[in-house]
């Protein structure tokens, strides 16, 4: 399902909750060997958290570990970019093998037209917006995204507690697609476990990020078909 190869995504056309395994959660002494252990236990995508130690308060990886993943599989590759610079920094990640590229609103860019950048380069363009960012700011982007992340923690640490006060948020913003015929998908980050992504995937979510309750499962395959809600 929407691997790299395929990059025409619409929420219409797509026929089942994506889970996307955080690799923040993964073994990094072994990351070949987890990519390929949560391809076969079923991830849709790969989720990716790029974190600069400026925007959030925690330090994470860059491109280097990107490109890396996509050596060791043909997994979608969702690059989340957690830094104050994204267009400074967007076209290392381009090069490095991205999928799927999302910045955030609430960083220091022009919104517009590092979207149209990411748009260009091939990739599909992913917004983000913090839990306290109202959804009145990314509005304005909704035609030139594939992808509305709506973060469900403070972003900056894996293994936070799930924040259900942004589930109106996430109602809203798929009424909103229904009612303006948007084609964007909706993905959740932070906290994501079977019970959290159950309602997630009630208020219109179509992509659930899940780092912990994934690569930490006793049972990884099992745990993403429980997130997906199969």
């Amino acid at each position: 399902m929407l691997r790299g190869s395929d990059r025409h995504v619409n929420a219409s056309n797509v026929k089942q909750v994506i889970v996307a395994p955080s690799l923040l959660a993964a073994d990094f002494s072994k990351l070949g060997e987890e990519i390929r252990r949560a391809v076969g236990a079923g991830a849709d995508w790969l989720h990716l958290d790029v974190m600069d130690g400026h925007f959030v308060d925690n330090i994470s990886f860059g491109p280097a570990v990107v490109a890396m993943a996509e050596a060791a599989s043909d997994i979608f590759l969702d690059v989340h970019l957690m830094i104050s610079r994204p267009d400074h920094y967007l076209p290392r990640f381009i090069e490095a093998g991205a999928d799927m590229v999302t910045v955030h609103i609430e960083a220091a860019h022009d919104v517009t037209e590092t979207l149209q950048r990411i748009r260009e380069a091939g990739l599909r363009a992913g917004l983000a917006l913090n839990p306290e960012t109202p959804l009145a700011a990314v509005e304005p982007h909704f035609d030139a995204i594939d992808l509305l992340l709506c973060m469900t923690v403070v972003p900056g640490f894996g293994g936070q507690a799930f924040m259900p006060e942004v589930l109106e948020k996430i109602e809203d913003a798929a009424k909103l697609r229904k009612k303006h015929g948007h084609g964007f998908l909706i993905e959740v980050d932070g906290g994501i476990d079977t019970h959290s992504a159950a309602s997630c995937r009630a208020a219109g979510a179509d992509v659930m990020v899940a780092g912990s309750s994934t690569f930490r499962a006793p049972d990884m395959a099992a745990a993403i078909r429980a997130i997906r809600g199969e």
